[in-house]
């Protein structure tokens, strides 16, 4: 299985950083730009967030279990 709501990085990590970067006036122009936004945006995202979606994979574990590998909704909380 390859579902982003299996890996901690991606379904939080991902949303935070699209979050940041809909709040930037000036959005890239080109590549370079892009990766530097999106680097500036990496090095400003709390570790606590980070550690918080850490924490809750045995949670998101359990509900895809609950529903049997098929599709659950789960939020970070």
């Amino acid at each position: 299985m390859n579902s982003p709501d299996l890996n901690p990085l991606d379904y939080h990590v991902c949303g935070a950083m699209l979050e940041r970067y809909k709040s930037f006036q000036h959005k890239p122009e080109n590549i370079d730009e892009l990766k530097k936004v999106l680097q500036l945006i990496w090095d400003q995202l709390p570790q606590d967030s980070i550690n918080k979606a850490i924490l809750s994979f045995p949670k998101i574990l359990w509900a895809c279990v609950k529903a049997g590998g098929r599709h659950f909704v789960h939020t970070l909380k």
